[in-house]
């Protein structure tokens, strides 16, 4: 398996965390199985080779897209390939939907629309181009430069909140809502409104999912115990913990850092 991560244009820096790189050979008789967490950012997603089956009950399957969004999220879904595959991913800062789309990000969470559905004319050509690029490289500068042809169209001025979220993720959520809306000049319900417009999910939750984040990052670190990393991820108990971990992975966190969770094989490389 091969995972790397590579960085956005200096223009891009400010709506891309990063782009990343995917690909493995699956085994004959051996599916590969994927489990996407809760995820308090959105991705653009190019299945360059290769097209995973989504589980939609226990024991049945319906296609994924080829290419698409896949919008903040509060669980988890689970997917299947039997060949090998190549993914190409764009990870966004959850504001970059309404300023690079136009549409409010509430409108993608928890959806995985195809690109088609979800930018219209303005994807003519561009899933196209992204498959039959000759490398990394190349897929690089292709979204790059769609990527900034939008922004360079945007009107939408810079609101205090996207501050407020970027500092959310950085800070692994450990901060309060009421800290935040002072922060921004703004009362409670004047800020928790602009935030979920702008981050697809209100504030609390929000800071529920960038710790569950900050807990996933504590994989492979073989000398902390679930009680640790829960209070490190400012959990007040071990039970809270575990209650938000299920909820946003559809996992125990015991067997997660045991290494058998199914997709995080990328993780160990």
């Amino acid at each position: 398996m091969k995972y790397f991560t590579i960085p956005p244009s200096p223009a891009l820096a400010r709506y891309v965390r990063f782009f990343w790189v995917l690909e493995h050979e699956v085994g004959s008789g051996m599916p590969y199985m994927h489990r996407t967490m809760a995820d308090g950012c959105a991705e653009l997603i190019f299945h360059y080779k290769g097209r995973f089956d989504e589980f939609v009950t226990a024991d049945s399957t319906e296609p994924s897209f080829h290419s698409g969004i896949h919008g903040q999220s509060q669980t988890f879904r689970r997917f299947v390939i039997h060949e090998d595959f190549g993914i190409f991913g764009v990870y966004l800062y959850p504001f970059a939907i309404p300023v690079l789309f136009g549409v409010p990000s509430t409108e993608l969470t928890g959806q995985m629309p195809d690109l088609h559905t979800s930018l219209g004319r303005k994807a003519t050509g561009l899933e196209e181009r992204m498959m039959l690029a000759t490398d990394h490289t190349e897929r690089v500068a292709i979204i790059s430069a769609f990527l900034e042809s939008l922004l360079a169209k945007t009107k939408l001025s810079e609101p205090a909140v996207f501050s407020v979220i970027n500092q959310i993720i950085q800070n692994k959520g450990l901060t309060n809502v009421q800290e935040l809306a002072a922060q921004s000049f703004l009362s409670t319900r004047q800020f928790e409104r602009k935030f979920k417009e702008f981050s697809g999910f209100s504030p609390k939750l929000y800071l529920r999912i960038a710790r569950f984040h900050a807990a996933l990052d504590s994989y492979g670190d073989k000398d902390k115990s679930l009680t640790e990393i829960a209070y490190e991820c400012g959990y007040y108990d071990q039970s809270h913990f575990i209650h938000d971990f299920k909820s946003f992975s559809g996992q125990h966190p015991r067997f997660y850092f045991s290494g058998r969770s199914e997709g995080q094989a990328y993780r160990d490389v």
